[in-house]
């Protein structure tokens, strides 16, 4: 079972039965929801903000819809006015559906679409599709390059927009990219603010590039069958990341996720071989994947010392969503996997049936992006994940028992985030502290209360001393009569939210 329910999720977009089209990609950028299709048709959805109403009056009822669609008055103006006319039954709210299509372009491309994504500024859309690469305009849906020229036969795209300082005045300007892979070539386009400029850089690879995950502004990794390289967009560069020094198998020798030769009878089985996945951390961090291997790497492609995360099975696709890592499951399973970065546990794990990919939001630099959460899609659904209040999240962890864990995330999650983040992370070090006190371990229990940060009161320490030591402050059971007293304080102490989850 989950340690944790960091998100939740709800389906926002369901294909009904009888539309034969498939999702093939999606993108969320404010309140739209641009959904590819199989067809390729786009449609344009508005994300409806449904605010949880304060108090349902039967909770069983929001949750079905259906049920309360029939009874709903087709005008919303009249049944919200005057509760007082019904006095017995609660006034009926009409069901606000979670999205509403607002417009469908049918022709959007004569083949599916396979990839979607922004270039803000300049109010762009970038789409893959028919193996080229398109852009339109992002109001209109008119072309603006469609197909981009040189992009036939591209198999994937990526795009970043960065506020650079221009050497020459000092002033910030947003930088936006676009990445293109045409088999071994990699084509860059950019934007100074909104302007798409002339020249388009080209450097070629040793090989077929099979995913770009921008590190930085200017720092792409390129996954290929061989492993990652790291391409810096401005000199043309290429490097090799290499596995940690002296890694696994002496990972230094080599590409990191490069197919040994033991490999390469696996790649034999139909000639399927795992897409090299990778995705950006917080940080300057990044995490690459290549089938179960994972390697943690900086933004200039060099190893951290981190250990493999112990998937069983090879991802469909990764992600990271602040402050944990996803990992998607093939559709056969559709679940989500939700991971702490710093200890690599599994905290929770999600059913999402036929789940195909994972979509987020563009990263950003500021935090801004905390607690937005992401989205997950099917073939026939998009679901919405909502991060769940990190405050109570910290709580569900120390219930659990799960100290390590809530150390851990407090630690990595911003002070702005929680209610009283340090005085938080104070008490679950003291409940940690507590529990190698019982375990008999006393040298770390005492390092822990003595920490700067923990700096224990001397009689939450005494109390788990016996009488003999601490007298009057024991809180270790000795004798069973004048208990009375002592039982107070054991409660009081637990409501103070100090009694430890064993």
């Amino acid at each position: 079972g989950s340690m944790l329910s960091a998100f939740t999720a709800r389906p926002i977009i369901e294909l009904k039965p009888r539309d034969k089209s498939r999702i093939e990609c999606i993108l969320a950028y404010g309140d739209r929801v641009l959904v590819g299709l199989n067809t390729g048709s786009l449609r344009v959805y508005r994300v409806n903000d449904l605010s949880p109403s304060p108090s349902p009056a039967n909770p069983s009822d929001s949750q079905s819809p259906e049920a309360s669609q029939s009874s709903v008055n087709p005008d919303p103006s009249s049944s919200t006015q005057d509760p007082s006319s019904q006095p017995d039954s609660q006034p009926v709210v009409p069901q606000q559906k979670p999205t509403d299509l607002l417009r469908e372009i049918e022709r959007f491309s004569p083949r599916a679409i396979e990839q979607l994504a922004i270039i803000k500024e300049a109010n762009t859309l970038v789409s893959l599709s028919n193996y080229c690469v398109s852009l339109h305009d992002l109001h209109t849906f008119e072309p603006i390059a469609s197909p981009l020229p040189r992009t036939k036969n591209a198999s994937g795209f990526a795009v970043t927009s960065n506020i650079v300082k221009d050497p020459a005045t000092g002033i910030p300007e947003i930088i936006s990219r676009l990445a293109v892979s045409v088999k071994r070539r990699l084509l860059l386009w950019s934007w100074h603010e909104s302007e798409l400029e002339e020249e388009v850089k080209e450097v070629v690879l040793t090989e077929s590039i099979r995913s770009m995950t921008w590190a930085c502004a200017t720092r792409l990794v390129c996954g290929m069958n061989s492993g990652f390289v790291v391409v810096d967009v401005e000199t043309g560069t290429v490097e090799d990341i290499l596995g940690p020094p002296g890694g696994a198998a002496g990972g230094n020798q080599g590409r990191w996720g490069a197919v040994s030769a033991g490999g390469m009878g696996y790649m034999g089985l139909g000639g399927y071989m795992p897409k090299p996945l990778c995705t950006k951390l917080a940080d300057g961090q990044l995490l690459l994947a290549k089938d179960v291997n994972t390697l943690f790497i900086d933004d200039t492609g060099k190893a951290l010392e981190k250990r493999q995360i112990p998937w069983q099975a090879a991802p469909d696709g990764i992600g990271y969503s602040y402050p944990y890592i996803l990992a998607l499951q093939p559709p056969a399973k559709g679940c989500l996997e939700v991971r702490n970065p710093d200890t690599l546990s599994l905290l929770q794990t999600l059913s999402l049936p036929g789940a195909a990919a994972l979509h987020f939001p563009p990263p950003t630099v500021s935090l801004a992006h905390a607690g937005k959460g992401f989205h997950v899609l099917s073939d026939r659904v998009v679901w919405k994940m909502d991060a769940t209040d990190y405050d109570s999240q910290v709580e569900e962890l120390v219930r659990g028992g799960k100290l390590d864990e809530a150390i851990s995330v407090l630690t990595m999650l911003e002070d702005a985030l929680l209610k009283n983040k340090t005085e938080t992370l104070r008490e679950v070090k003291m409940q940690k502290a507590e529990v190698l006190f019982r375990q008999k371990k006393y040298r770390e229990s005492m390092d822990l209360f003595n920490e700067d940060e923990v700096n224990a009161p001397p009689e939450r320490v005494l109390r788990l001393f016996p009488k003999s030591i601490a007298g009057e402050l024991s809180g270790v059971e000795e004798e069973k009569q004048g208990q009375s007293q002592q039982s107070d304080s054991e409660q009081e102490g637990s409501s103070n939210g100090t009694a430890t989850a064993d």
